[in-house]
């Protein structure tokens, strides 16, 4: 079985950064696509970034010039580096990423929190 561990949540002011971190272990073969995804109170899951295995990236517009996401296969691993955090940005972040083992699945984190506030 795979499973992604995240860290890196906390509370940050206004302006502040954080910075995410995911690590896929399990009997794992590749891994494609790894992304993160958010959810506010009340509202829906959204995706915030995603990144290929080719290093081809996607964001939101709303994170887009403050967030980068990034990756390193050898660790099996994907970050996501946030500046200029608002308090729009506070939710809970999940980690998300297509793994091949014996076959091709999809798997998500637990969640970290991320609460921007003064």
């Amino acid at each position: 079985q795979v499973q992604l561990v995240e860290s890196g949540g906390g509370l940050v002011q206004p302006g502040g950064s954080l910075r995410l971190s995911c690590t896929a272990s399990g009997n794992i073969f590749t891994i494609y696509t790894m992304g993160w995804y958010r959810q506010a109170p009340g509202k829906r899951r959204e995706l915030v970034a995603t990144i290929t295995s080719g290093g081809t990236t996607n964001y939101t517009d709303s994170v887009k010039g403050r967030f980068t996401i990034s990756r390193d296969d050898a660790k099996n691993t994907v970050y996501l580096q946030m500046n200029n955090l608002k308090p729009e940005d506070t939710a809970v972040y999940y980690c998300n990423a297509d793994v091949v083992t014996l076959g091709l699945g999809e798997y998500w984190g637990q969640g970290t929190q991320v609460t921007v506030s003064s």
